[in-house]
């Protein structure tokens, strides 16, 4: 089955999305080396594979040191992950980034609408210092399709950061300030602004500069400080194409074409009810090229209304640069 972008981000309804899942599913099984391996030790017959909950997911610890590819098409860009010294890290071999692009152009206009209304300001520092950033790459075209001439980056150049804040609230222009979140605890500590209609996306990460804080302290104190109702947070990784988005309270929701379910942490072969505590799944239908499946390092929940929460990291899990916040 020659399956397109058009396939995957026009998933309408719960069937289709399980259809896609499974075609995709039997292409990365024969395709990708990698997991066709996972899964053969497994002892799983793919061609018997008949539902979503019979899919093997492969462990995200395996972007480390092996290159899933699921084609042999050329590789266009490798995303890195974040780490301390020392760590070994995930890379995420790309061979369409158009997927990628079309990925998080569309997931943002369902959760917050046209690009082009909006002016985007980033304070990831940590980010901004290294290569390899799927994030980066984001929001780099994030600014530059806003046209906005205030769009862009700010280091530790926070006078700057807040005269802008100033004069976009005075023009009532939406606004979205995407950052690291010890960057945007710096500058809270240094300035306070009010500006209830700025989005304050935070990335996740103290990347060892900040103690680790609980959810709710760290948005208490980043509402106070932007004058903001709630913090909005975005659940990304260097092995995905996709993203989640919560607009607020850490309720997270997934676009149409990607889909969270939750493992049991005891059995990691089988997924638990909703409303169950366990290890996180995702599919991504946008990681065609690589693997869809992914057994992430996180615990969390899912909730009544198919939107979940993130509820901290196994106990033997690295630190990562995504959105990680132990509650």
């Amino acid at each position: 089955m020659n399956l397109t972008a058009n396939d995957i981000f026009s998933v309408e309804d719960k069937d289709r999305f399980n259809a896609l899942a499974l075609s995709i599913f039997k292409l990365q099984a024969q395709n990708c080396n990698v997991y066709r391996e996972y899964i053969f030790h497994l002892g799983v017959d793919a061609d018997a594979v008949t539902e979503i909950a019979q899919i093997p997911f492969l462990p995200i610890s395996f972007f480390k040191g092996h290159s899933i590819l699921s084609n042999s098409d050329p590789v266009e860009i490798s995303f890195s992950s974040s780490g301390t010294t020392g760590m070994v890290q995930s890379s995420h071999h790309v061979t369409d980034v158009k997927l990628y692009e079309q990925s998080y152009l569309q997931a943002f206009t369902e959760f917050y609408g046209d690009v082009t209304e909006y002016c985007f300001l980033a304070l990831l520092p940590s980010y901004q210092q290294r290569s390899g950033s799927s994030l980066i790459y984001m929001v780099n075209d994030l600014i530059e399709k806003s046209r906005h001439p205030q769009s862009g980056y700010f280091l530790y150049n926070h006078d700057e950061l807040l005269k802008t804040l100033v004069d976009l609230k005075s023009k009532k222009q939406k606004t979205v300030l995407i950052g690291v979140t010890y960057a945007l605890l710096d500058f809270i500590e240094q300035f306070d602004i009010d500006f209830p209609e700025l989005i304050v996306m935070e990335t996740g990460g103290m990347k060892g500069k900040r103690k680790e804080m609980v959810r709710e302290e760290l948005h208490e104190q980043l509402t106070k400080g932007f004058g903001v109702k709630a913090i909005h947070s975005e659940y990304g990784m260097t092995e995905l194409l996709s993203q989640a988005y919560s607009l607020g309270e850490g309720i997270f929701n997934c676009p149409s074409w990607m889909q969270v379910l939750i493992r049991d942490t005891n059995d990691p072969l089988s997924l638990i009810a909703n409303g169950r505590t366990g290890g996180i799944n995702v599919i991504d239908l946008a990681n065609l090229n690589s693997c869809s499946f992914i057994a992430t390092q996180d615990l969390g929940r899912i909730n009544p209304d198919q939107s979940f929460e993130v509820l901290g990291r196994f106990d033997n899990a690295d630190i990562r640069g995504c959105n990680l916040l132990v509650q």
